[in-house]
């Protein structure tokens, strides 16, 4: 076997021998997600030529995942545009004729409540009455004028008193409590609802963030998610339409599938390494020497790169960051994936063959009534199925038919995804009849579920500002490796992209997308006298 060294002077440029002497680079991006897509696009119709996309699945998309049953297209994952003005995402869709089709009740202005905004929710307690829809209303508006008040600690720079554990949810489910029990035109019994309906928002609030809880979200950094203006919109082709529209100028060998990393060995410094890795590639090219990089893949290839955009989710990072990376990654980029969060948000869509839920109703909200006093939101195993937060009504029925959407977050997710269907689907049924009332509720005719937090390509939905972590730590996420610059060190060996490293856009596709295009810019502005 040959061994691979370094070349003699490629440590005294950081553009390397080889690319002084005008070679392409060669970029690496892993992941065909929307960001790693977003990126690979911008770099190839900037004029780099060397680019390949490695993907752990069999599917470009990430965690955009369109399923087609029937006439009926169904997400999996990213539902909405959020936001038209200066959204990207929003710009492919419109400009390629992809809202044609969108209803007005798959347009949504202001804050979006998971899914259709026609009709009348019906919240319903485990006791099988309707909440009146004055109760309702009254409740709503002051769990909005409370939401409010989370967005100013960041934006108005509010200093977070002690009381709260800097928490969005134990902020919340105390203000709102104590003006609940203040008021004095509610009797006992219409209190007592209203706090039973706490949690139940706090649920849907956490299926929103894809956090176990509320909790678990900074109070002080919540407000620095930023709302693109404009409406929100369904894709009613699917949402898999956008990844096909990044993906068609992308030559199809750019991307290999079924193609997982092992680990990634940056920092030519560690020159007695990348001689180890070289040596397993015998009949490795004069002009792979030196390189940067080395990507090693699950099947034991080893490719040679000078920069690679790193674009899997922030749940993998946790998961594998150490041995993902040699050498390690610095002490302060570990603590920033440590200190960010994320957790799972899953679908659960049962389709039925007529509806038993009357034709106003757009979805049915869950109120456990024994829960006005409970502080936390984990339940044991058995009882997972109370972490669903409600089922709301798919529109148009003459495109879904009669189709219901759940939502489930966090650990309790995690037991659902390990139950199968019919489980699953029995379990809903009987939630449905004790909660409306109506024993005689058939069991769906077919159901169709997530698992985005057991997939190993995903480990959680997206991510949020947990208690404890900033803006600042995805700043510091984001930031290329390595971080000394010098004239001796190749700079921007690894480059990180995705959804968690966008400070105002997390949790996003748009965020996703601008994040792919961010790191591109990088690189195109680096190599910008050569692609002339």
């Amino acid at each position: 076997m040959q061994s691979c060294e370094i070349s003699a002077d490629s440590t005294d440029d950081p553009l390397s021998s080889g690319l002084r002497r005008k070679r392409q680079p060669r970029i690496v991006v892993i992941g065909a997600g929307l960001a790693g897509l977003s990126a690979a696009k911008a770099l190839l119709e900037s004029g780099f030529t060397d680019v390949t996309v490695l993907e752990a699945t069999d599917r470009i998309g990430g965690r955009v995942q369109s399923v087609q049953l029937g006439h009926a297209t169904f997400e999996l994952g990213a539902t909405w545009i959020h936001g038209s003005h200066g959204n990207p995402v929003y710009h492919l869709a419109e400009d390629n004729g992809l809202l044609e089709e969108t209803t007005d009740s798959e347009r949504s202005v202001g804050r979006i409540s998971l899914y259709s905004k026609n009709g009348v929710a019906y919240h319903l307690t485990n006791s099988g009455q309707r909440i009146p829809k004055d109760v309702v209303e009254e409740f709503s508006d002051l769990y909005n004028e409370v939401y409010n008040l989370t967005q100013e600690f960041f934006q108005r720079g509010k200093p977070v008193n002690a009381e709260s554990q800097n928490s969005v949810g134990v902020f919340t489910r105390d203000v709102v409590r104590k003006r609940v029990k203040a008021d004095p035109d509610d009797t006992e019994a219409i209190k007592r609802l209203k706090l039973a309906m706490i949690q139940q928002y706090l649920k849907v609030e956490s299926c929103e963030s894809s956090s176990h809880s509320m909790d678990e979200v900074s109070l002080s950094e919540f407000g620095e998610w930023t709302e693109i203006p404009g409406a929100h919109h369904v894709i009613p082709c699917g949402f898999i339409k956008i990844v096909e529209i990044l993906a068609r100028s992308i030559p199809k060998s750019v991307i290999q599938l079924r193609k997982p990393v092992k680990c990634i060995h940056w920092n030519q410094s560690v020159s007695k390494e990348i001689e180890r890795v070289a040596d397993h590639n015998s009949d490795l090219p004069e002009e792979n020497k030196g390189s940067n990089v080395f990507v090693e893949c699950e099947d034991c290839e080893f490719i040679p790169a000078d920069h690679v955009i790193v674009t899997v989710s922030l749940g993998v990072l946790k998961k594998r960051h150490e041995s993902l990376f040699h050498p390690r990654l610095p002490e302060e980029k570990v603590m920033a994936i440590e200190k960010l969060g994320i957790n799972t948000t899953d679908k659960i869509f049962l389709e039925f063959e007529e509806p038993f839920w009357s034709s106003e109703c757009n979805s049915i909200q869950f109120v456990w009534e024994d829960e006005a006093e409970s502080e936390s939101l984990t339940y044991p195993e058995e009882l997972w199925y109370k972490k669903i937060c409600s089922f709301d009504v798919l529109y148009p029925p003459e495109r879904y038919g009669h189709v219901l959407s759940g939502w489930i977050c966090g650990e309790e997710a995690l037991v659902m995804e390990k139950c199968d269907d019919e489980t699953v689907a029995e379990t809903c049924t009987e939630m449905l009849r004790k909660f409306t009332g109506n024993p005689n509720i058939p069991k769906p005719r077919r159901i169709l579920r997530s698992s985005w937090g057991s997939n190993p390509h995903f480990r959680g939905s997206y991510s949020y500002t947990q208690v404890g972590s900033s803006g600042a730590d995805v700043e510091k996420l984001a930031k290329p490796l390595p971080y000394a610059e010098s004239s001796k060190t190749p700079p921007m060996q690894v480059m990180f992209s995705g959804e968690a490293t966008h400070r105002k856009y997390y949790s996003t596709t748009h965020g996703a997308v601008l994040s792919g295009q961010r790191e591109a810019a990088r690189l195109i502005e680096m190599y910008q006298d050569l692609l002339q």
